[in-house]
This record gives structure tokens, sequence and C-alpha cells, in this order.
């Protein structure tokens, strides 16, 4: 199992830091979590396809998260002529209808999909890629999630978990992976010590959090409540007895010189497992001891 972040930044623009997203490869899985918006684009800087992906989680649905969902669906489904399986996709509500929005005949790329299917351009273009008959529509299998719920894939399974951000305006998830020898929990944009995101976390090889602003600067409890910070996130690593922190959705206010080294040094002196800034097209391994790896079929799965 490898993790890749695609995307270690905010909301905010920056040439440095894409917005959040994530690709873990297990077996012949390629597995995507969180798609924002320049995710894709690291994506394919990382060598990766769009028609190699063939799963797709998302932890909640703010733009940051999801707005490149659309376009791995459209071009994924574009490139794939019609020879790979559909994107299987998991997240909270309101997904299925975001989809919909999206694909359907009255949604954005409706008009898109609409010419693409029917003129005969399109449907030369597709046989030139390798399709065979009818050129359908992009059809992703959307699975909306909740706490509790689990996927199992190809020799991995997915926990789904609660955490603390935008409730309750927007259900918000963390996930957990296993397989392959390793395991890796993805914690969201949860902010505070929350005992949902311990509790999935507990044991895992590695744990992805978010760090947007130093301990002690929030702005209010409801703030730190939905913001993840540096003391905090050492606090749920020691907790749940993680081996590796790995720190992203970096602001400007802590991405700068003293501040990082600071950041690296106090979560320490509480958690003594290994501590990671990402960036951008970092790799990591799972389940491995040699962090000095680090650097930039149609799939069965069910839920229950």
């Amino acid at each position: 199992m490898k993790l890749t972040l695609l995307g270690t930044g905010t909301p905010g623009p920056s040439m440095k830091r894409m917005s959040s997203g994530y690709v873990v490869e297990v077996g012949e899985d390629t597995i995507i979590f969180d798609h924002g918006p320049g995710a894709h684009h690291r994506f394919l800087e990382s060598g990766r396809r769009a028609v190699d992906v063939t799963h797709c989680f998302f932890t909640h649905l703010h733009y940051d998260h999801c707005m490149d969902y659309g376009r791995l669906v459209m071009t994924r489904w574009d490139q794939g002529a019609g020879l790979i399986g559909e994107l299987q996709v998991y997240g909270p509500t309101p997904l299925a209808r975001m989809t919909e929005s999206l694909l359907g005949v009255d949604g954005v790329y409706g008009p898109d999909l609409e010419a693409r299917t029917r003129h005969q351009l399109s449907l030369d273009i597709y046989k030139a890629r390798g399709g065979q008959g009818d050129r359908l529509k992009p059809a992703p299998v959307v699975r909306e999630v909740e706490a509790g719920s689990v996927i199992e894939g190809n020799n991995w399974r997915v926990t789904v978990g609660y955490s603390w951000h935008a409730q309750p305006y927007l259900n918000c998830l963390s996930y957990r992976i296993e397989g392959e020898g390793g395991s890796l929990c993805y914690a969201g944009d949860s902010g505070g010590v929350c005992p949902g995101v311990v509790e999935l976390a507990k044991g895992a090889d590695v744990l992805i959090a978010m760090n947007s602003y130093f301990s002690g600067t929030e702005k209010s409890e409801p703030y730190r409540r939905g913001v993840g910070s540096h003391l905090d996130n050492a606090v749920i690593a020691r907790d749940a007895g993680v081996g590796t922190l790995v720190l992203t959705h970096l602001s400007p206010q802590i991405d700068k010189p003293g501040v990082r080294e600071r950041i690296v040094r106090e979560i320490g002196e509480v958690f003594d497992g290994n501590v990671i800034l990402g960036e951008d097209l970092m790799e990591i391994p799972i389940g491995s001891a040699d962090l000095g790896a680090i650097g930039p079929t149609h799939n069965r799965t069910r839920i229950r």
C-alpha cells in the first residue's frame, strides 16, 4: 500500500499547494480520497491516469475537497471509451444529488454529454479509442455512507468514522483503509481532539490530519473544534498510537520557515512517532518502516 499526497493546501489559491487530495494504491486498485481544485493536475503530474482510478471517497463536500470530482469522472469516462467499469464513489449526503447535478440531462455537463454521445465527430473519436457499440454516458456508482459504514474491496477494507468540522451544514466523515499489510486513517478536516477520529485511527500506520493553524491562535472554541491545529493533532496521534502523523491542509500562517520547525518540535514533545509535514506529490509507504522511500479489472466492492 502506498499513499501519494496530491494536494496539501487550503482553499486559498497557491501554485505550491493544491487543495485537498490523496491517492492510495493497494493491490490492483487506485483509490482517491477527496479531489479538490488542482488535485487532478497533481494526479497527472505523478504519472497516473484517470482511467486507472477505481474508487473515490469524499470526506465532505466543501469545494476544496470535491471541485475536481467532475474532471475526474469526465476524463476517466472520455479516455476510457467504454472499456473500463464505472467509477465506484462513496461519501456523505448529498453526494448523489451533486453527481446528478453534474452528469444528469439537466446537469452542468448535460449538453456536453449529449453532444459526445450523439454527434458523429465524437462517435468517431470514441471508436478510434477502441470503443465498441453505442457510446453510453458516464454513470458512476454512488453510495452515500455514514459513520459505521464498511466498504469491502479487493483485499482492502474502508471503515467510515465521524469527524468535527462543518456540521450541521455539511455531513463530515473520516476514513480508515486497511489492506496489504498496512493501515491508513484520513481524518478529513476534523478539528479539536475528536473522539471519533481517535477511535478510528487506533494503531494505524499513518494518520493524515488537517493542520491549518498554530494551536492557541484559534478565534473561538467552535473554530478550534472545526479546524485542525498542531497540538490537538499531537494528542490525537498519541492517544491513537499511530506510527506516523502526516500534517496537511497547511495555511500560509504556518507554512513558513521557523514556524514549521516549531510545530514539528512541539508535536514531538507530545507524540513520539514520526511527524511529516506534507508536500504535494510526496509519496509515503504504508506499513513500512523505511520512511526513506518518501518522495514526491472490474472491481468487486460491497457495503454494509
